[in-house]
């Protein structure tokens, strides 16, 4: 890791971590919405995850970490789980994906500690 790649994977996580939380928090409450009003919300939070996969195709293409995938893929399997009509289950490949997020964000932050970049 360089200090380039570890500032970008830096700062892509803390978006995509906070992104990854709301889509849970957007489950959640889909979860309680009378059955007229879940069809628009599962469309927007459809939108949501391809837009927070951009964000995780984005911080893979720009850092060169190849750790980014596995975000992207817990974020296929979330869009997945919301397609086919258990959106409930949507959240649990939310947390996996927040889990690899907080580990990259993690290596980076120790990686710009070490090299005296982050105070």
């Amino acid at each position: 890791m360089d200090a380039r790649q570890a500032i970008i994977s830096f700062s892509q996580s803390e978006k995509v971590k906070s992104g990854l939380i709301w889509g849970s928090q957007c489950v959640q409450i889909i979860q309680n919405l009378p059955e007229h009003d879940r069809k628009g919300a599962i469309s927007v939070l459809q939108a949501y995850v391809a837009m927070m996969a951009n964000e995780a195709q984005l911080a893979r293409q720009a850092s060169g970490d190849a750790v980014w995938q596995e975000v992207d893929k817990c974020l296929h399997n979330a869009r997945v789980m919301i397609d086919s009509g258990v959106v409930e289950e949507a959240e649990y490949h939310f947390t996996q994906g927040l889990t690899q997020v907080n580990r990259i964000g993690q290596q980076s932050m120790s990686y710009l500690l070490e090299e005296g970049l982050l105070k």
